[in-house]
């Protein structure tokens, strides 16, 4: 997720991770290998290719890190080419997923992210330019949503293109464009991809919130695996309570707020070595928001966590916590980041016209990246 998957939020994740497929609870810092595939942030491939610096930064990796993963946002072959063989030469990726989710209108007005697919001739090039560049060296995957809006569905023949081109598995995000991120994930939409293609893996996502809704979206979509988005920030532990669940074992209680302070500044003290200054914990304090949502910690307590700038004025906020309150139950469900929706998607002028025509995509198209 753009802005979100640095770095220390990937380790974190993977962290909990490995305390819930190893059933015990190590210590969040030395937990550095672990199953599943942790995505770095989203990042443009013409910007890539340029080499601007708030990429290239967005790009980089912990040493040990494995699998390094990378999800890459592009409309033209020829930039997605180029940033697949760029990433292969200098960053030793071992994973590129192409994101064809995003429903942004600044985004699909020119032609990009969710509204793509609808133009299946230059969806097909995209993936085919990805692919070749891998020369089977890593594996390329896609996400993409279910199509524009109900009238215009596109998932079925998104995943026919993407398994011809030879892709190495499908994520689909089972809502249009225009939901936004509103409604609830058709899961159906899932299991009738799953049924479509045959000869790679189809990953759901949409809803997972809690443990109980990965497996519940496994039994109804017979996926081969499920894709985490909002449903972890504020909560890393959701990886541990999926690992448990996958596991067949009792899934561990959601964490009092005094053991969610003690994650935050584990947390935060990770985003200060990875950056090397505690300014940056400016881009802590959406995280700080997320970690206390559904928590009744007063007014005072969220303002002032809003206004951290250093490790010791977040350890001082965080000493003020009830240690023992718990998140009511109805609380987990409670939506974190992208809200919004349902809302008429911006395209091109003619774009849904015909979807097997060559349309000539604007320079911008290329030029913006959100999470879908």
């Amino acid at each position: 997720m753009a802005g979100v998957t640095d770095l220390p939020f990937r380790s974190l994740c993977k962290s909990f991770m490995t305390q819930g497929l190893d059933g015990g609870f190590n210590d969040t810092k030395e937990a550095n290998t672990t199953q599943g595939l942790f995505v770095n942030q989203m990042i443009t491939a013409r910007a890539f290719v340029e080499e601007n610096k708030k990429t290239m930064k967005l790009a980089q990796f912990g040493e040990n890190e494995s699998p390094r993963s990378i999800q890459l946002y592009g409309t033209e072959p020829i930039s997605i080419r180029e940033a697949v063989q760029k990433l292969l030469a200098t960053e030793h990726v071992e994973h590129v997923d192409l994101n064809f989710g995003c429903p942004v209108p600044k985004v699909t007005k020119h032609g990009g992210g969710g509204a793509l697919p609808y133009k299946q001739n230059l969806f097909r090039e995209i993936i085919k330019s990805a692919v070749e560049s891998a020369n089977d060296e890593i594996p390329i995957t896609v996400k993409f949503r279910m199509g524009i809006d109900d009238d215009h569905l596109t998932y079925l023949e998104a995943g026919k293109i993407a398994e011809e081109e030879g892709v190495s598995g499908i994520s689909l995000h089972a809502r249009t464009v225009k939901q936004l991120y509103s409604g609830q994930a058709d899961w159906l939409a899932i299991r009738k991809l799953k049924e479509h293609i045959k000869t790679i893996p189809i990953f759901g996502n949409g809803d997972i919130w809690e443990a109980d809704d990965a497996i519940k979206m496994m039994q109804m979509t017979n996926a081969d695996g499920v894709v985490i988005g909002r449903g972890c920030l504020g909560r890393p532990w959701l990886f541990k309570q999926i690992a448990e669940a996958f596991s067949g074992r009792g899934i561990s209680e959601f964490p009092t707020l005094g053991e969610v302070g003690e994650t935050m500044i584990t947390h935060a003290e990770a985003v200060v070595e990875w950056n090397g200054s505690q300014t940056a914990l400016r881009t802590f304090r959406k995280h700080a928001s997320w970690y206390l949502t559904g928590f009744a910690v007063g007014k005072e307590i969220r303002r002032e966590i809003q206004q951290i700038n250093s490790l010791d004025e977040l350890a001082s906020v965080i000493k003020n916590f009830d240690k023992e309150l718990r998140l009511p139950v109805d609380a987990y469900r409670i939506p974190r980041s992208h809200t919004g929706g349902p809302k008429d998607v911006s395209l091109p002028e003619g774009w849904l016209e015909n979807p097997h025509e060559n349309f000539e995509l604007s320079e911008l198209a290329g030029q913006f990246a959100s999470g879908g």
